[in-house]
């Protein structure tokens, strides 16, 4: 189904279908070659939120095609049980993306790249090792989500929170409901009842949970008894020898919980890659780049000519 210069698809997975939506540019001709750019949404989000409504629709303004995608067992996509956040599905994901995207006419397989947002830009760190058909990648306030998972997630009790995994996981087995973790408060006054001060915790709040980036899809909840793969997973894990496509960090300089100044330095130092970027934008914090449009546009000056130099 296509709405204006958007189109609805569906992709086949594993056993299951992948829901995304692809922008078009301004006067598209799908008897020409375009570079394309896949859109990976953050950690809990969906294609409708940052990934889709603003980079892609960017991407799309500025003559690429981009295609923004929901993760397996999230928004529209399907797998179930629902509300997984396993690391080896995320990565996977871009693989099939990919393959539905070298049978398309318009696509030139040579110039494929990756924009990933948040957690999704471990994930895609973790694909483009693997997945030579990416052919540049760009991470914007990109996180090591398994990194979170052996420190704040679990309280820095990882083997204690895998030990309640487990318990929980054989309860779901003989017939128990499921555990459902909301990661954030319901509501900003809820963050601030709670005492909750920290940068990245209380914008967070603000961006999921009211009418700035609330959106059906956009769940911050997890199935607790399938996160233990997480906790066992870090996303930069032979950077040093398979990262080696061209790569652009874009991170504020306000660094928070969910550590994305400190994994974008780490990413930098550890990829192979020959030509490799960090960008540190003066006076932004991560959730200024979903949305706020100075941060963004500061973002996309340097990413879109990465993307064009590159692809």
């Amino acid at each position: 189904m296509t709405t204006d210069n958007i189109e609805h698809v569906r992709i086949k997975a594993l056993a299951w279908d992948l829901a995304a939506d692809i922008y078009y540019p301004p006067g598209f001709d799908a008897g020409q070659k375009y570079t394309t750019i896949i859109s990976a949404h953050p950690t809990g989000s969906c294609k409708e939120q940052t990934s889709g409504n603003i980079y892609a629709t960017a991407l799309a303004e500025r003559g690429f095609v981009a295609i923004a995608f929901d993760a397996s067992f999230q928004g529209d996509s399907g797998g179930e049980p629902r509300l997984i956040e396993d690391p080896g599905f995320r990565a996977e994901d871009f693989s099939y993306v990919i393959d539905y995207l070298v049978t398309q006419p318009w696509v030139d397989e040579n110039r494929v790249g990756v924009l990933a947002i948040c957690g999704g830009g471990g994930y895609a760190v973790s694909a483009t090792m693997t997945e030579r058909r990416i052919k540049a990648l760009g991470t914007v306030t990109g996180a090591n989500v398994g990194r979170r998972m052996l420190e704040g997630f679990t309280e820095y009790d990882p083997l204690g929170a895998l030990e309640a995994m487990a318990a929980q996981r054989t309860a779901e087995a003989r017939g128990q409901d499921e555990q459902v973790n909301d990661l954030l408060p319901p509501s900003p006054e809820a963050a601030e009842q709670a005492g909750l001060t920290d940068v990245d915790l209380v914008e967070a709040t603000e961006y999921y949970k009211t009418d700035r980036g609330r959106k059906p899809n956009g769940r911050t909840s997890f199935l607790f008894s399938r996160q233990a793969r997480l906790v066992g997973w870090d996303a930069y894990t032979r950077a040093e020898i398979l990262l080696t496509q061209p790569l652009c960090i874009v991170v504020g300089d306000k660094p928070g919980a969910f550590g994305a100044y400190r994994d974008a330095f780490e990413l930098y130092q550890r990829a192979a890659s020959e030509d490799k970027e960090l960008v540190v934008l003066e006076g932004v914090t991560h959730y200024d780049l979903y949305d706020k449009p100075e941060a963004v546009s500061r973002a996309l000056d340097r990413l879109v000519p990465f993307f064009k130099d590159h692809l």
